[in-house]
């Protein structure tokens, strides 16, 4: 396994604020700890190139020269630019290093999904997935699958890959809840509204047979949003799932023979770091 990880990434706060460097100032040691032959590697900040092929200029110029918050969730953090180009490249660079025949996960913040070609929201400023499945398109695979287990529906992903005949997208997320969309599937995109309270059981069998769909497009690269926030002790959201099950969905990626790489989307709880363990471990077992 391969852990992409800068520490800059822990540079930027609000006071409050559930998104905060606490999820990877926990989590980075632990799995040092828990295994210490995984290889760490910095990642390379996305190209500005990369990033207008998921962004319009104005919107990245908008990140550089942000003086007002995007929304209330959605801070104009000093320097956010720069820390939004390094998670970009960190899913860049696990998506290659995937195509390179490695196990890769981006640890890093901010996260992805929810930003769209022109807007920052919901904690992100950048389609850090997104990204990365147009960079590998650009030059190495045919077709890029994306599984997005996070509990928030992946909103800026399916903007951005929507009716993009190369990607095939699924998102399984609670509905109702933030941001709102995420209730119909169309095209090259598959939702998967799961309600508040549904039984773990139902809800892991709805993801298997999202990813098993998937599948079924033959891609050449399975890229994962890997949102820990569907656990049963999280803050923000009102799913039921426990860590057993993220270790199950490790599993599903370990006997996938396709290349994967999975970046970190939300995931709020306290038990952050054992999560991403359980998840991580599964899938790198032999």
């Amino acid at each position: 396994m391969i852990i992409f990880y800068d520490a800059r990434c822990l540079e930027y706060s609000t006071p409050g604020h559930p998104e905060g460097p606490a999820r990877i100032t926990r989590t980075a040691p632990f799995l040092k700890e828990r295994h210490p032959d995984w290889e760490w590697r910095e990642p390379a900040g996305a190209s500005e190139s990369a990033l207008l092929r998921a962004h319009s200029r104005d919107h990245l110029a908008r990140i550089k020269t942000a003086s007002q918050d995007f929304d209330a969730d959605t801070p104009a953090y000093p320097n956010i630019y720069e820390h939004a180009l390094r998670s970009a490249g960190a899913a860049i660079d696990a998506a290659q290093a995937a195509l390179s025949g490695d196990s890769a996960f981006s640890l890093m913040r901010p996260p992805g999904h929810h930003a769209t070609r022109d807007r920052a929201m919901g904690f992100c400023y950048f389609s850090n997935v997104a990204i990365a499945a147009l960079d590998a398109l650009h030059d190495r695979v045919d077709r890029v699958a994306i599984w997005d287990f996070d509990a928030h529906h992946g909103n800026g992903t399916e903007a951005i890959v929507a009716h993009n005949s190369q990607i095939a997208f699924a998102s399984i997320h609670q509905f109702p809840a933030y941001p709102g969309t995420g209730a119909q599937s169309f095209g090259n995109v598959d939702n998967h509204p799961v309600a508040p309270y549904t039984p773990r059981a139902q809800h892991v069998d709805i993801a298997e047979r999202a990813l098993q769909k998937l599948l079924k497009f033959k891609p050449d690269l399975l890229l994962v949003s890997a949102g820990f926030d569907a656990y049963s002790g999280d803050p923000l959201v009102q799913l039921t799932l426990e860590p057993e099950d993220f270790a199950t969905f490790g599993e599903w990626l370990r006997r996938i023979d396709i290349p994967v790489s999975a970046i970190l989307e939300g995931g709020y709880s306290s038990e952050l770091p054992e999560l991403i363990d359980a998840f991580l471990t599964a899938w790198t077992s032999k």
